[in-house]
């Protein structure tokens, strides 16, 4: 067995879908110290909730963490890696990095490799080289999809949630830890050919804000959805500098679909309006 210590910067994570197979379900990716991107699968309950550092509870995203990982012989995607500790004992959380200069350090971090194009990412997503995670900027985004779904958990998928070792922390049912959005989020943008492109939004961030605006507006969906609209779309449209941190599942991947990547996070510093003057 390969085991190595690694130090990872979190940066995305995903939210339980049916898309992803029985162990990539709750999936956590993040950056290396030497800028690659690496994928860590199954992840606890903990690290959607939230990183507990002497008794205090922190944020997951952009906080670095160090465990022993192991390179997983099940996935053929080189940056996958799964915790040998699932007690997670060896785990050591560092230090979070905050938003401050606008995303200054976390631009420095994230921003190394950066695709423009998504037909040369699509290529790369091919033997030999199966890439399966990456920063991708886009030309343009048009506008938030959003579009009606299944209200509840299919009764396979609620089958696989009750398998699960993720809920452990908790006397809860899966399905009420982990409800179903019954909605689908998507991007439409362009990339610089100037193709239009949709990409699925599979990102913990915006299952859970629409889970907050539904409960902020007295549980009116339409309402819930605007705010979320108001978010992704309007604001961050016109104030944001748009990053998508993009990833494969390995169904897909597997199969070659024409794209495999969906955006699995979003990386949203405000839009830089005036030159830094020296």
């Amino acid at each position: 067995m390969n085991i190595t210590r690694k130090k990872v910067l979190i940066t995305v994570t995903t939210y339980p879908l049916p898309s992803r197979s029985y162990d990539e379900l709750v999936c956590t990716a993040g950056v290396l110290e030497n800028g690659d991107s690496i994928r860590i699968y199954p992840m606890p309950l903990s690290f959607l909730k939230g990183l507990k550092n002497e008794g205090k509870v922190s944020q997951t995203k952009y906080t670095w963490i160090e465990l022993d990982l192991k390179k997983r012989t099940d996935d053929f995607r080189p940056e996958s890696y799964s915790p040998i500790d699932y007690e997670f004992k060896d785990l050591v959380i560092g230090e979070t990095i905050n938003t401050a200069g606008n995303w200054f350090k976390r631009k420095q971090i994230c921003l190394n490799n950066v695709y423009t194009n998504m037909n040369t990412l699509i290529e790369e997503s091919k033997a030999p080289l199966n890439k399966s995670l990456a920063t991708f900027k886009p030309t343009k985004i048009h506008r938030l999809i959003i579009e009606k779904d299944e209200s509840e958990w299919k009764p396979v998928w609620k089958a696989l949630q009750n398998q699960m070792n993720l809920f452990e922390e908790t006397n809860e049912k899966p399905e009420k830890v982990f409800p179903k959005v019954p909605y689908k989020f998507k991007y439409e943008f362009e990339d610089e050919t100037g193709k239009i492109r949709k990409l699925m939004i599979e990102d913990w961030e915006i299952g859970q804000l629409y889970w907050n605006c539904l409960k902020s507006s007295n549980n009116n969906p339409e309402i819930a959805l605007e705010k979320v609209r108001d978010k992704y779309e309007t604001n961050f449209i016109n104030n944001k500098e748009i990053y998508f941190f993009l990833g494969t599942t390995k169904e897909w991947h597997m199969r070659r679909s024409k794209n495999p990547f969906v955006i699995i996070g979003v990386f949203y510093p405000k839009k830089e309006t005036q030159m830094k003057m020296f």
